[in-house]
């Protein structure tokens, strides 16, 4: 016997606000159930786990210990540009000259995620 990951509870201020952020980075529907003020809302991906926005009353004050790892379906580059148009922030450039790498963003409420390098990027790159 197993455990299957159900969801992953993201602790937030605006669970819509962010949950919509969220949407716009996976390119998936917010649960056609939550909208505008819902403490709950959620974000099913399409082959994994949903994305679960809780409310809680208590300020995000250190560095999240778990976080999201995306791989773009376009280079690196193209994602994180695009990323930070939709409102996230870089953290950090981890990206180095060869191609390897990767950068850290954060989300509007200030949870890191990384994006990595697309398969095209790591195709590109030699061995």
């Amino acid at each position: 016997m197993v455990s299957v990951v159900q969801n992953v509870a993201i602790d937030c201020a605006n669970a819509y606000e962010l949950a919509r952020f969220w949407s716009g980075v996976t390119g998936r529907p917010l649960d056609p159930e939550d909208g505008p003020g819902d403490r709950e809302v959620q974000v099913p991906l399409a082959d994994g786990p949903v994305l679960y926005f809780n409310e809680v009353p208590e300020p995000r004050t250190a560095k999240n210990r778990v976080h999201l790892c995306l791989r773009p379906e376009t280079t690196r580059e193209q994602e994180v540009e695009r990323l930070l148009g939709l409102g996230a922030t870089l953290v950090a450039d981890r990206r180095n000259p060869d191609g390897s790498g990767w950068a850290v963003l954060a989300d509007p409420e200030g949870n890191e995620f990384c994006v990595l390098r697309s398969e095209s990027d790591r195709a590109a790159q030699p061995s």
